[in-house]
């Protein structure tokens, strides 16, 4: 067997057991490198969901993450339910979750959410994805709970397997 591999399933074995699991990357520190990064990783997903409902904004992030699951839609009966759901709680005058998109945008996809298509909210999408990158990610990797999780991260890379486990 080769090393690596047995490195790998030394780590699987133990991962959910040992106290002193050793991150194999700096997963925490890598979300900085960009939006994306972090909102691909599920735990870097949820520390800033958590950071944009201390600010108020997480409708921002479950907007974009709607229109992600949208855009993967198969069947036309789904895509126009889905459609009506992401409009009802994001888009419409007074909706529970209203993002903050201009005039044209939000107009545009009104007279348009008869008859959805998978892109018809693209527009939204990306400027709210702008809004996430430009302002909310900066902030969110100065805020104390981010601080916080690469410490705690770079504590725990110190450790090392103990040998006798």
């Amino acid at each position: 067997v080769p090393r690596s591999a047995q490195a790998k399933d030394h780590n699987a074995i133990f991962k959910d057991r040992c106290c002193f699991h050793r991150s194999n990357t700096g997963e925490v520190m890598a979300w900085a490198e960009s939006v994306d990064t972090l909102l691909a990783n599920k735990d870097g997903l949820a520390a800033f969901r958590t950071f944009l409902k201390s600010e108020f904004s997480e409708e921002n992030v479950e907007f974009w993450l709607a229109c992600e699951d949208f855009k993967k839609t198969k069947s036309s009966t789904k895509i126009a339910s889905k459609a009506q759901k992401i409009y009802s709680d994001f888009i419409q005058a007074d909706a529970p979750k209203e993002i903050n998109i201009d005039f044209h945008t939000k107009t545009h996809i009104s007279q348009n959410i008869s008859e959805p298509t998978l892109s018809c909210f693209d527009d939204a999408q990306r400027s709210v994805y702008s809004l996430m990158a430009k302002d909310s990610f900066p902030r969110f990797l100065r805020s104390e709970a981010y601080k916080e999780l690469v410490k705690k991260q770079q504590n725990g890379n110190q450790k090392r397997w103990l040998p006798f486990l």
